[in-house]
């Protein structure tokens, strides 16, 4: 059964949502494709493990300490499934660009995809800062779009150590 809940992040409050064996959300409040598919209207509010390792999680993440990622149940197209694996495969406090996962994906997918096309899917990620598509930016290596606005896009990769890989 689905729960929601809740975080208190330095960037601002996060809701969370996960069933018993996974996580299907992470959004900070207001942010594009807040729920994404899901009516978080009709989703009761409580607790499971899933919710907790998730909190626990973010706590270390936002001290800059390095958790087992929570399971994850990636949503969305099969397409947009892939990328946000891909996304998973950037590390702390690393970027790459769109055009890297692209080439990436072709591989993985088998057909070739346009980086426009990677764009669409990361901003469209309902697994916020769990699967880093803050980590994604711009060919030329500039910042670029983010759900959570670009100020929090910037305040993470400066916690995790990657501003310096960013053209401002």
């Amino acid at each position: 059964m689905l729960k929601q809940c809740t975080y208190d992040s330095p960037l601002g409050q996060m809701t969370l949502l996960a069933d018993e064996t996974g996580l299907y959300g992470v959004w900070f409040d207001a942010q594009a494709y807040f729920g994404g598919q899901f009516d978080l209207s009709t989703i009761a509010t409580g607790d499971n493990a899933v919710l907790q390792q998730t909190r626990a999680w973010l706590t270390a993440y936002f001290e800059g300490r390095e958790l087992k990622r929570p399971a994850i149940h990636f949503n969305g197209t099969p397409y947009r499934q892939a990328v946000q694996r891909a996304l998973c495969d950037i590390p702390r406090g690393q970027v790459a660009t769109y055009q890297q996962l692209a080439d990436q994906l072709v591989a993985t997918l088998g057909h070739k995809t346009a980086a426009r096309a990677i764009g669409g899917a990361v901003g469209h990620n309902p697994l916020s800062v769990i699967v880093p598509c803050h980590r994604v930016v711009g060919t030329n290596g500039s910042m670029t779009g983010y759900a959570g606005g670009l100020w929090r896009k910037q305040a993470l990769l400066e916690l995790e150590g990657a501003s310096d890989q960013v053209k401002s």
